[in-house]
């Protein structure tokens, strides 16, 4: 038996990848590559290229590797892309999903862990948001991970498919082997750094008048190392029958878009200029977690809480591989 792996190429994909696969897990990875590397995924581990909607390859992966676990990492992401076009959001993270689902189950999938998104909250009524916080996602990303969620409770029901929902805040930081490369680059770190690797000139800050006490979007920073051991222990939690749940990872400290650039400067030496633009839509100006219960249920726990070591990991993958993983 098997674990397929959709979106293992990614960012988050490639380093959930290597740690299952360190862990001694049979691990196969599907990736349409329109967003993931191919040289992000061990050539020891078997790899397809390929659509998750596409019903003749799946069932040949099912056929070939008995598939009785997924974790599904594919999907779109930007949330601005997303509110400027909708479809293509819920066609990809959601309806291809569903089909996805149908021919995989048909092969005996059992258990599905689902990378879902602080972004099903909404704007927080309180903070630091638990699991019982309301979900009413702001923009179409965090609604087509809702959908999949609420088709995941209904499977649980009808057909005894237990899965875990890992809602992510915001991932961050690099390992030694895999590190962040998305084309274009849409997350804060990442862009934030390419000033003093001399890629940019300055950085962006998408509103200034939040409610917070600089001003900008506070959110929750959590290492994409910390993020992988958290689907190890998902896994693991299902393997052990236990029933369908949710879980929030983050570190439950929250970091302004200005904290971020006066880190970033500490650890390279180098002024970052900023540049202040209008509020991008669907951008909540708080989102920050409760990981108590995967602490609790789980047995996780952060290894890297803190801004500092989470921005300097990605520095040293940044500045090994300046041009990500077409250098």
């Amino acid at each position: 038996m098997s674990i397929l792996i959709t979106g293992g190429a990614g960012y988050v994909g490639s380093v959930v990848t290597e740690t299952l696969h360190k862990a001694g897990k049979d691990v196969v990875v599907l990736d349409s590559l329109v967003a993931g590397h191919r040289k992000a995924v061990d050539e020891s581990i078997p790899f397809y290229e390929g659509d998750i909607a596409d019903p003749e390859l799946l069932e040949r992966i099912a056929a070939r590797h008995d598939i009785r676990q997924m974790v599904h990492l594919a999907a779109f992401l930007s949330v601005s892309e997303s509110v400027t076009k909708p479809l293509v959001y819920f066609v990809n993270n959601t309806a291809k999903v569903i089909f996805m689902l149908e021919t995989l189950i048909k092969h005996g999938l059992r258990n599905v862990v689902f990378s879902s998104t602080a972004g099903t909250y909404g704007e927080s009524q309180y903070v630091p948001i638990d699991e019982a916080h309301p979900q009413n996602p702001t923009h179409p990303y965090g609604m087509s991970k809702y959908f999949v969620e609420q088709v995941l409770n209904w499977l649980d029901r009808a057909h005894g498919i237990t899965h875990v929902a890992l809602r992510y805040f915001n991932a961050a930081g690099a390992t030694e082997i895999h590190g962040e490369d998305h084309s274009p680059e849409i997350h804060l770190i990442p862009l934030v750094l390419r000033v003093p690797m001399g890629q940019s000139e300055s950085i962006a800050i998408y509103g200034t008048d939040y409610p917070t006490p600089d001003g900008t979007c506070i959110r929750d920073y959590i290492h994409v190392a910390d993020l992988a051991d958290a689907h190890l222990k998902a896994l693991e939690y299902l393997e052990e029958g236990n029933a369908s749940e949710k879980f929030n990872l983050g570190n439950g400290l929250g970091f302004s878009v200005r904290e971020v650039v006066k880190t970033a400067e500490k650890i390279t030496g180098i002024q970052i200029p900023t540049r202040e633009q209008a509020r991008r839509p669907g951008d909540p100006a708080i989102l920050v977690a409760s990981s108590d219960k995967a602490r609790k249920i789980l047995r996780w726990a952060p290894r890297y809480p803190e801004l500092d070591p989470i921005i300097r990991s990605a520095w040293k993958w940044h500045s090994t591989h300046p041009a990500g993983y077409r250098g």
